[in-house]
C-alpha cells in the first residue's frame, strides 16, 4: 500500500524533504512507519519519542493501522516543547526519551525505566503481556502531567508504556522529566510512576513455566502491594 508522509520543521530538515511517498506492507502501524523512516534517517531517532503522529489530519496513537492512500504527518514539538504521553508497541529507549525532554533551560533530567523481571510471586516468569485502554490511559497520563505541573516547575514530561508481549529484561514503562533543578525533576519523576500505578488503566498477564494468569489491572496490583506494605509490622 502507498502512504504519503508529510514532514515539518526539524523532521523536514532531517529527511531533507517535505513529503515522502512510501510503499508499505499491509498491517503497518503509524509507529511502525516512524520506525521505518528513522531507520533510513538516523537523525530522526532522537526526535522520535517527542513526535506526535497524525493520520488524515487527526492525531492518532502509534498503534493505528495504516491504509492505502493515508496521509501521515510527523508533528515535532511546537516551540517551547511539548509533553509526551503514549501507549506503544515499540521498544522503549530511555536514552532517546531523556534526550527528547531536555531543553536549554533544563539543568536536570530524571528518568525511570520499568523492566520485566524473571521472578514474580515466587514463580519463574517466561514473559508478560500488557493490555491497555489506550485513549483513557493517555488521558490519565496527561492528568498526571497536569498534577506534576501544579506542584513542580518542570520543563517537559514524557511517559510511555508498552503493550503486547514483553520478554525478560525488556522495558514496560519509561518516564522522563526535565526541569531547571535536580530536586524537582527527581520528585516529579517519582510522583509520576506512583500515579501511573495508581490510576492508569493497564492490565498485565504473567506467563510462567507452569501456567498463566491475568493479574488484573496494574492499578489493582499496586493497591494490593500498598496494603501489604501498610500491614507489615514496623521495627
Amino acid at each position: 500500500m502507498k502512504v504519503r508522509v508529510r514532514l515539518f520543521a526539524s523532521a523536514k530538515d532531517i529527511v531533507g524533504q517535505r513529503e515522502v511517498l512510501l510503499d508499505l506492507p499491509e498491517g503497518t502501524t503509524a509507529a511502525g512507519l516512524l520506525q521505518r523512516l528513522a531507520a533510513d534517517h538516523p537523525g530522526l531517532r532522537g526526535l522520535a519519542p517527542s513526535i506526535r503522529l497524525a493520520v488524515n489530519r487527526e492525531y492518532v496513537e502509534g498503534s493505528r493501522l495504516l491504509a492505502e492512500g493515508d496521509e501521515v504527518a510527523f508533528i515535532p514539538p511546537v516551540s517551547g516543547g511539548a509533553d509526551l504521553y503514549e501507549i506503544t508497541e515499540s521498544h522503549l529507549s530511555l536514552d532517546r526519551l531523556a534526550a527528547a525532554v531536555g531543553r536549554n533551560t533544563s539543568g536536570a533530567v530524571a528518568s525511570f525505566l520499568g523492566i520485566v523481571r524473571e521472578f514474580a510471586r515466587g514463580r519463574r516468569v517466561q514473559y508478560l503481556e500488557y493490555d491497555a485502554y489506550p485513549e483513557m490511559a493517555t488521558a490519565t497520563m496527561r492528568q498526571i502531567g497536569d498534577e506534576i505541573r501544579r506542584r513542580w516547575p518542570v520543563d517537559v514530561i514524557a511517559m510511555l508504556h508498552r503493550v503486547g508481549r514483553l520478554g525478560i529484561g525488556e522495558a514496560s514503562i519509561a518516564i522522563a522529566v526535565s526541569s531547571p533543578h535536580r530536586r524537582e525533576a527527581l520528585e516529579a519523576c517519582a510522583y509520576a510512576i506512583e500515579r501511573v500505578k495508581e490510576i492508569v488503566p493497564i492490565w498485565k498477564k504473567e506467563v510462567w513455566t507452569d501456567g498463566a494468569e491475568w493479574i488484573g489491572s496494574t492499578v489493582d496490583e499496586y493497591q494490593e502491594r500498598k496494603r501489604e506494605g501498610e500491614a507489615m509490622p514496623r521495627g
